[in-house]
């Protein structure tokens, strides 16, 4: 029993450094603070539950490819437009929140975008009923936030390549 359940419990993450992961932490608050500071200046519902999970990957894993500026936002705007949409045409229909949300996985992959955490924003349209173009802003203004600061944030010791370079 327990050679069935290694695959299951084995970590692949390799081990790093405390202050490195306190360094993390340390960026997903900044981050998240500038997003939610904004969102109170300007009335605007910034603060989604997605954001939380951009800022595991741009600041915990920015080597990551789907921590890359090119698929946060390429992923938010895609997954935006297929989440808006449907709640435009469908609004309050679960059954198409749930299609919506394979629609932005196939699509982000299909555009080379992928974001894990965009696949939630068809979710957040359905359940905050946000029309498409406060979501379009929403999701944008949050990325470029927390990507700007993921940029400087990585210029500080211990340093990590962000974005990656283009080979």
């Amino acid at each position: 029993m327990r050679r069935h359940l290694k695959p299951f419990l084995h970590r692949h993450e390799p081990r790093g450094h405390w202050h490195g992961h306190l360094k993390s932490g340390f960026g997903a608050v900044i981050g998240m603070s500038a997003v939610g500071g904004l969102a109170i200046a300007t009335d605007i519902p910034l603060l989604i539950a997605p954001f939380g999970a951009t800022a595991v990957l741009i600041f915990g894993q920015p080597k990551s490819v789907l921590a890359q500026p090119a698929n946060v936002l390429g992923g938010y705007l895609v997954a935006a437009a297929i989440g808006g949409l449907a709640m435009a045409f469908f609004p309050g229909l679960w059954w198409v929140a749930a299609i919506a949300v394979g629609l932005a996985i196939a699509a982000m992959l299909v555009l080379r975008v992928t974001h894990p955490p965009a696949g939630a924003v068809p979710l957040v349209a359905f359940g905050s009923h946000l029309a498409a173009p406060t979501l379009f802003l929403v999701v944008l203004m949050g990325g470029l936030i927390l990507i700007s600061i993921a940029v400087l944030h990585h210029l500080v010791p211990p340093r990590q390549q962000y974005p990656l370079r283009a080979e």
